[in-house]
């Protein structure tokens, strides 16, 4: 067992291969899933529900299948967690709400049809705050339980900080896919918006809601990103254009090494200390790969563009919870319904044109640079569990639908995780996770 404990330390890519030759059977790694589980979920809780006996039964079959001599999917026997608001079929998919408790739906979301064909393994439904939005979970911090792992994908990003499982979806809205893995201390990677259908998902916000990834290494990321990767007509967010190929990329070596733009996005003045010394260690240690660059006056009111848009399309999305157990919904759901439901269309509307002006800025910017870095979090997890942390350094992002990811290189001085966020053009997935696994490197051999 001590071997296969030894296992799940491993980067996704290399227990992928090590599945496809032989050297491990999916049974010993779901098995070594569960020991690990059994043994931390009591004290982490990043599960929402796990099924022993369905996972062993999905790792048998996949092994007879290897057996067979059939051809393998790029995720063979690999165990995935789903954030609790995809749609599992035959599998409870309880949104994190009350109201939902027990929900069974009759068909698999877009993305868990992906990973079903790719060979991937359902391994259970990771925790998610309530309805996907401020209410926390359950779910602690693996590397110190009296902070918060953040949210809303608070058991995926725990999940995979805890070597539970190899790999794990999540969403995000606003930061709810980098803060956590920040946190966590893993890579998180939101990608292009619309590039990953959402069919079979909780929609909170239809102009902002995007699928991401959490896993050890952006490799990892890179590897179940591209599955995920298509068209499905049901979202009009997603395009018929080819998908891009990510894990040969990511793992390319560059032509050059990679030219980093370094940006105090709005609310800098909320990071922490360590965040402030942490960043200035780091553009001081890359050096001529990186410049500094202030962002254009517009960006500062990217925040609260982005919540008129998010509060107005979820009091249409979530009323029906509001209508039928208002009294079941916690304070911060409540509150963020009753802003969308009154606020006037003018302002949603002169929201939704905010994008184009932002993007109009950063595509002049990423003809200087290959992804701009910046802070993924304002500071390490904050202690209690009451929030889920500050989403300032995120929601800009996902308001421009550009592509994010955090790779966890720096430690605070209480030995927490802090992430480096890089950031990178709409469509330009595959180079932006080529330059954070570049950054990765980088840092291992620093």
């Amino acid at each position: 067992m001590k071997d296969l404990e030894t296992a799940l330390d491993l980067g996704a890519v290399e227990l992928r291969d090590r599945l496809a030759g032989g050297a491990l059977s999916a049974l010993d790694l779901v098995e070594a899933c569960l020991a690990r589980i059994a043994a931390r979920e009591p004290e982490i809780g990043a599960w929402a529900w796990i099924d022993p006996d369905y996972a062993r039964e999905q790792a048998r079959r996949l092994d007879a299948h290897r057996a067979s001599g059939r051809t393998l999917g790029p995720l063979h026997g690999l165990p995935v967690g789903l954030k609790d608001m995809i749609d599992t079929a035959r599998i409870p998919t309880g949104n994190g709400c009350a109201l939902d408790a027990g929900r069974v739906p009759a068909r698999d979301a877009f993305v868990v049809e992906r990973l079903r064909a790719a060979g991937a393994l359902i391994l259970g439904k990771t925790v998610t705050t309530e309805l996907a939005f401020l209410h926390p979970g359950k779910t602690r911090n693996p590397h110190n339980p009296a902070h918060t792992p953040g949210g809303s994908s608070s058991g995926s990003a725990a999940a995979v900080a805890d070597a539970m499982v190899p790999l794990a979806l999540g969403t995000q809205t606003g930061g709810s896919v980098i803060r956590p893995a920040a946190f966590c201390g893993v890579t998180g990677f939101k990608p292009s918006f619309g590039a990953i259908p959402r069919r079979g998902v909780l929609m909170q916000s239809h102009s902002l809601d995007t699928v991401g990834v959490f896993a050890a290494d952006p490799l990892g990321a890179a590897l179940v990103a591209e599955t995920l990767f298509g068209f499905d007509e049901t979202d009009p967010a997603s395009s018929l254009a080819p998908p891009p190929r990510l894990l040969d990329t990511a793992r390319g070596t560059p032509p050059l090494p990679p030219v980093f733009a370094f940006v105090r996005p709005p609310g800098w003045d909320r990071a922490d200390p360590d965040t402030h010394a942490a960043f200035a260690e780091l553009t001081a240690a890359l050096g001529d790969q990186v410049f500094a660059l202030d962002l254009p006056p517009a960006f500062e009111e990217a925040a609260p563009q982005r919540a008129k848009i998010n509060m107005a399309e979820m009091a249409r999305h979530y009323y029906r919870y509001d209508r039928d157990g208002r009294d079941l919904l916690g304070a911060e759901t409540r509150a963020a319904i009753d802003k969308g439901a009154n606020m006037p269309a003018r302002d949603y509307l002169a929201a939704l044109d905010r994008p184009k002006v932002l993007n109009a800025a950063l595509d002049e910017i990423f003809t200087r640079c290959d992804a701009i870095l910046c802070p993924a979090a304002p500071g390490p997890a904050p202690e209690g569990l009451g929030t889920t942390g500050d989403p300032i350094f995120n929601g800009l992002w996902t308001l421009c639908g550009t592509p994010a990811v955090t790779v966890p290189i720096l430690t605070a001085g209480n030995g927490l995780p802090m992430g480096v966020q890089l950031v990178g053009p709409r469509g330009g997935d595959a180079r932006l996770l080529r330059s954070a696994q570049w950054l990765y490197d980088w840092a291992a051999g620093a």
